[in-house]
């Protein structure tokens, strides 16, 4: 068990302050992205059917909390890792056009966290996809679409501060984009988390690009699964990737937050390629991978936003189970109470 415990921490906001501003947040947050992205809000399943392709298995370690359903012969569904696919496959459905898309309140349950000051067992975001065109496929969009999401948290970091004037606002005026081989060149004796944090550090708000395929030591700077994401493209800066992560410095923690993972999505091409790398072309096989495939799903960009990390960073709060309810070993509630930390 990790457990950062801030010097002299003490909660910004009274319990029920907190929560009036925890309801507030998401509620004001979920507007600002749905105007910059031209979403709208759609109804997402808690679970979906087993062996179909459509559950995420993030960096294909994590078990899917799972059950049989009496009614359907003991077939087995899976709770949700993350909608990426399952929100590409919506567009579809719905013949939402380009530049267009929906967003969603994702609810998830990973069992095999580790848990800390930033991860829990419960996992909240509010899941996007956006219908883009061949022609969008490229960084500058890429950039172009995370400076957007950039400026629905400014805005929110504003209407914070005019809520409650004590909680100043710190985000820088623009994000900075680094790709994982420039942290690399620039850190090359730090492990990846390592490189996050000092770059978070000195720029406080950064979108870290390429993440999922080999650096040029051959290691990769974090898993990404090999069907949601492009990791394998090549841009125009000489780098490869389509997809990254926003990450915040957080001074309560002294260290970074990741906020956001998100990226332009596979292609035929790219889905096959990086289904090669991987080793598991036998997914091809799979319903969804079959679908689009054949070009049943339209070209998109996507990814999720975390509904309590964002209330943890706006809210100065030094632990994730202060702004939503889970489960937490024993030794780590006494020990964050000995400190003025009160988990849910």
């Amino acid at each position: 068990m990790t457990l950062y415990i801030p010097k002299e921490y003490h909660p910004q906001l009274v319990p029920e302050t907190m929560e009036q501003a925890i309801k507030m947040l998401k509620a004001v947050f979920q507007e600002e992205l749905s105007k910059q992205l031209n979403l709208r809000r759609v109804t997402a399943p808690l679970f979906v059917l087993a062996g179909t392709g459509i559950n995420d298995d993030l960096n294909g370690v994590e078990r899917a909390v799972s059950f049989p359903i009496k009614y359907m012969g003991e077939r087995k569904a899976e709770v949700i890792q993350s909608l990426a696919k399952w929100k590409r496959m919506k567009l579809g459905a719905y013949g939402i056009p380009a530049n267009y898309g929906l967003y969603t309140d994702m609810n998830a349950i990973r069992s095999d966290e580790d848990l800390d000051n930033l991860h829990s067992l419960y996992v909240d975001q509010w899941d996007w996809e956006q219908t883009i065109t061949a022609e969008d496929r490229n960084l500058e969009f890429l950039k172009a679409t995370v400076r957007k999401i950039y400026e629905a948290m400014k805005c929110m970091e504003q209407i914070v501060y005019e809520s409650y004037s004590h909680i100043y606002p710190i985000l820088p005026k623009e994000i900075t984009f680094l790709h994982t081989e420039d942290l690399l060149n620039e850190y090359p004796q730090l492990t990846p988390r390592e490189r996050e944090i000092e770059a978070a550090k000195k720029y406080r708000a950064i979108f870290i690009i390429g993440i999922g395929g080999p650096l040029s030591d051959g290691e990769i700077h974090d898993g990404r699964a090999p069907d949601y994401d492009d990791w394998t493209t090549p841009t125009t800066e000489g780098h490869k990737g389509l997809n990254g992560d926003i990450i915040f410095w957080n001074p309560i923690m002294n260290s970074a937050i990741e906020i956001s993972s998100m990226g332009i999505r596979v292609d035929k091409e790219t889905l096959l390629n990086q289904l090669k790398i991987r080793g598991c072309e036998e997914r091809t096989k799979l319903e969804f991978h079959k679908a689009l495939l054949e070009g049943t799903f339209p070209l998109s960009i996507g990814g999720g936003i975390g509904q309590s990390r964002l209330c943890m960073f706006f809210l100065r709060a030094a632990h994730i189970g202060e702004v939503q309810s889970s489960v937490w070993p024993e030794e780590m509630i006494e020990t964050c109470r000995k400190h003025n930390i009160h988990l849910k």
